[in-house]
């Protein structure tokens, strides 16, 4: 038994560390300098590279460093006595409610629009709205989106939030499936994503969609890269449909140098730096999950293959 570390755009060598001093005993390796693939029953994972679980036929589970484990169905085969954790961590949680609450704190109180005029020395005041006067729709209502949504509550926003199946949160109006979709958008004056990638989110912040929201809504996409339409996102941006954009993630990360998202005046772009997994305590997680397996015992946080989440 042993474990194999196969990371894309992280450093890999600190989670190596860190697994080493929790998992002593054990045999962890990074790829590609596998002694013997035959022996690798678990996978700690980021963005692997298409079918590469194949290389491995004794392959028992998958663990995804982050939340997400997108990045792994879409790139892999996975059998069904297969199984995928996920990082199930409060401090993620926060971090994202924090993100999401200084981007829309930020075009409440015309903060990029400020910077831009001190940029020029103009002197220029406009009006402010309040938090008690927004409305914000959350998709996706999670572990982490119920969190957002809970807190955007608290913090006086009026709340809906719309997923697969219904929800019960106190202070977030519930609406789940197809059906409920554009009714969730309707009014709502900042629109959050925070879905899973699954076959049925993919492209969903789409031109059709995105009108359901009312002219001048910000989006605020902390999801993925590939819910998003980018060539509908500037259509209705330079239509002046909708006012604004933050974007966290993309289709291609880093973002590509020609990319017109860079220069575009109404989106504000950040380095998928929205929630960042703590390695120590993700560390604590993955030893916990490695020591269930050699004990032929459930996962914490597994996911459900047919949902893909």
């Amino acid at each position: 038994m042993s474990v194999a570390l196969i990371f894309k755009n992280k450093d890999v060598h600190a989670w190596h560390q860190m697994l080493k001093a929790k998992l002593p005993d054990d045999e962890i390796e990074i790829y590609p300098d596998i002694r013997d693939k035959n022996d690798v029953d678990f996978i700690v994972c980021w963005r692997p590279a298409q079918g590469i679980f194949r290389e491995f036929p004794n392959l028992k589970a998958v663990q995804s460093v982050g939340a997400s484990v997108d990045h792994i169905l879409n790139t892999q085969d996975i059998s069904k006595g297969i199984q995928i954790a996920r990082i199930v961590d409060q401090k993620l949680s926060n971090d994202m409610w924090e993100y999401v609450l200084t981007a829309i704190l930020s075009n409440l109180k015309n903060s990029n629009f400020y910077g831009k005029q001190q940029q020029c020395r103009t002197w220029h005041p406009i009006e402010y709205r309040a938090s008690k006067d927004i409305l914000v729709s959350v998709l996706g209502m999670g572990e982490i989106g119920s969190y957002v949504a809970q807190h955007l509550s608290h913090f006086g926003f009026s709340v809906k939030g719309w997923s697969q199946s219904p929800k019960n949160i106190t202070g977030v109006a519930d609406y789940c499936g197809t059906k409920d979709l554009a009714a969730c958008l309707e009014g709502a004056d900042f629109l959050v994503n925070l879905l899973p990638l699954t076959k049925s989110t993919r492209d969903i912040l789409n031109k059709k969609n995105l009108q359901n929201l009312p002219k001048h809504a910000v989006l605020i996409n902390v999801g993925r890269g590939e819910h998003l339409i980018d060539n509908d996102l500037i259509e209705l941006l330079d239509s002046s449909f909708l006012s604004g954009a933050v974007l966290d993630v993309f289709r291609e990360e880093p973002l590509p140098q020609e990319h017109p998202f860079w220069t575009h005046p109404k989106i504000t772009i950040t380095p998928h730096i929205a929630s960042l997994t703590d390695i120590d305590n993700a560390t604590d997680q993955i030893a916990e999950n490695y020591k269930l397996l050699k004990n032929n015992k459930v996962l914490n946080n597994t996911i459900i293959l047919e949902k893909a989440y």
